[in-house]
């Protein structure tokens, strides 16, 4: 059986941790930064991680 491709978006959006948890980025930070607040763009631009419901998805897009 042929092996199983990682899905190419989500290899660019997610990130495994030493202890193996998924990081993201949240959203909201790519463009219309003018009018949200400074505290607001730097609670954005942390990476988050990936909630449990989400986890088991993900992993299989990318392979795991």
């Amino acid at each position: 059986m042929p092996k199983q491709k990682t899905h190419s978006g989500a290899k660019k959006r997610f990130k495994f941790t030493g202890s193996g948890k998924l990081k993201k980025k949240q959203a909201g930070m790519s463009h219309l930064l003018e009018h949200k607040s400074s505290r607001r763009t730097r609670r954005l631009n942390q990476d988050q991680v990936v909630s449990k419901a989400d986890t088991k998805v993900v992993k299989k897009l990318l392979g795991r």
